[in-house]
């Protein structure tokens, strides 16, 4: 699925940024740093995790990521005085704004449960793979850089392969196509096994994100 960021539309599987029919050249950074924040909306990502996600082996500075942020918004037409879309934190990192993404359904919430963790799922596209930047991020050598995504859409969820070499499970069964989703739905991923929930916003509250 793809977001749209002003006048650009972002795609995660694609890895490119297009602006009407010309492609955005963001750099490998610049784009690894978008699509985070796109993942993780509308959670404020802190400066330090950014820097470790995106720099995991090198000491860089804040400037570093300054750099990033203003190249993605020069790209997109952002003004950094009146932000829209990559919204700055003051004090604390950046997020991405839960305007330019396509509203969530009021009536129902969707997570999946890994373990002691519960990942809520936005409107629109999560990746599940070993990139980094995806939704839901496994890192194991088994698992793809986008391994599957659950697209979300008006409170509907469905399971999608995206050409994995070792495949993607639901209820014990590889599937081979886009598959809708249930409450209670179990989902395999190399070594990770989730649970898909789904239950109306006023309902009962899973616990808190670990």
């Amino acid at each position: 699925m793809l977001i749209r960021i002003g006048e650009c539309t972002f795609d995660a599987v694609r890895r490119e940024v297009r602006r009407g029919t010309r492609a955005v050249h963001l750099s490998p950074r610049a784009f690894d740093l978008l699509a985070l924040l796109i993942a993780r909306r509308p959670r404020a990502l802190s400066k330090d995790e950014l820097l470790g996600a995106l720099w995991p082996d090198t000491f860089v500075t804040e400037a570093n990521l300054a750099g990033l942020v203003a190249e993605i918004r020069r790209e997109a037409g952002e003004d950094a005085r009146e932000p829209r879309f990559l919204r700055t934190v003051h004090g604390f990192g950046y997020a991405f704004s839960d305007g330019t993404a396509p509203a969530a359904d009021e009536d129902a919430v969707c997570r999946l449960v890994w373990g002691p963790r519960e990942i809520p799922l936005a409107e629109g596209e999560n990746l599940l793979g070993r990139d980094p930047a995806a939704a839901v991020s496994i890192d194991d050598a088994t698992v793809s850089r986008h391994h599957a995504r659950i697209v979300i859409d008006a409170g509907r969820a469905r399971l999608e392969d995206l050409g994995s070499k070792n495949g993607t499970w639901l209820a014990e069964r590889r599937i081979a196509s886009s598959e809708a989703l249930s409450d209670g739905d179990g989902i395999r991923v190399g070594p990770a096994a989730l649970i898909f929930r789904s239950f109306a916003a006023a309902g009962p509250t899973a616990t808190a994100l670990e």
